[in-house]
């Protein structure tokens, strides 16, 4: 029997949207992608059986979740945030318990902020085609410096130029088709323009710490979990190996038969592999 629940937490002046489902002992806390909710996540319950407990949110300027504190949410948020959701739970075996993190694409990001913030609170972190491994020379220049901030907020606003040149890329074969797909999305339409804007500037103090994440690693002996898409062309696994070196003996790799989307419910055994494992 499904036990999805749902229901707003209070948060400062906004309302967070949250969701809980399962019925284990053990507590999985799950970061969503772009554009996304929470709710991606609620297959799981299903092939979970009575092992885990999931609990995510729609993150700021996504889902139902109504952000009212401007273009500003940092990993305190975060863990403030996750640490009302706990002290809720009626649950004392799953308050016992130490949760998995569990994050994909840009909930990716989201799980390594957090794990930095309590690396001894945390079972393990399970990344499924994560962001937050890689530096992004664009995504750097638009959110972590003012001048480039002003120029993304031009160009969302008025997007011809950057379009045009985007194709002229395409045309040298200096984009991929993938790419160019991707970006094409969110350009075109105004409204996704503006949300990619409140997105990516309102989430830009989520920025972990590579180094200082592998040496929590190593001092915790924590397992990390990644997980790629064979044919993902926007997250690479390359980028995980790179991550991965250093921390072998705690950190893994899969990949799987799939694209970008990982998190679906085809996908679903390995995702359970993963946390059961």
């Amino acid at each position: 029997m499904k036990q999805l629940e749902v229901r707003f937490i209070t948060y400062k002046n906004s309302r967070i949207y949250r969701y809980r489902f399962g019925s284990g002992a053990q507590p999985v806390i799950c970061f969503h992608g772009y554009g996304e909710s929470g709710s991606n996540f609620s297959f799981l319950e299903e092939y979970a059986k009575d092992q885990f407990t999931f609990i995510t949110i729609d993150l700021p300027f996504h889902g139902k979740t109504e952000w009212k504190e401007g273009l500003d949410f940092g990993w305190r948020d975060l863990q403030t945030i996750i640490e009302i959701i706990f002290a809720e739970n009626d649950k004392q075996e799953i308050k016992n318990n130490k949760p998995i993190l569990l994050g994909f694409s840009l909930g990716g990001r989201m799980a390594l902020s957090f794990y930095q913030a309590i690396p001894g609170q945390v079972k393990k972190v399970i990344l499924l085609a994560p962001d937050g491994l890689k530096v992004n020379f664009w995504y750097w220049l638009s959110t972590q410096t003012w001048l480039g901030n002003k120029f993304f907020y031009f160009t969302m606003h008025y997007p011809g130029w950057f379009f045009g040149f985007l194709k002229a890329l395409k045309g040298l074969n200096l984009v991929n088709t993938s790419v160019f797909k991707f970006v094409k999305h969110y350009i075109d339409n105004k409204e996704v323009r503006l949300e990619l804007y409140n997105r990516w500037t309102g989430l830009r103090k989520l920025k972990p710490n590579l180094s200082k994440i592998k040496s929590l690693v190593i001092q915790h002996k924590i397992p990390f979990q990644l997980v790629y898409g064979r044919h993902d062309r926007i997250m690479l696994s390359s980028v995980g190996e790179k991550f991965r070196r250093g921390i072998k003996d705690h950190c893994s790799i899969s990949i799987i038969e799939s694209g970008h989307q990982v998190l679906h419910e085809k996908h679903v055994k390995e995702i359970i592999n993963q946390l059961v494992s």
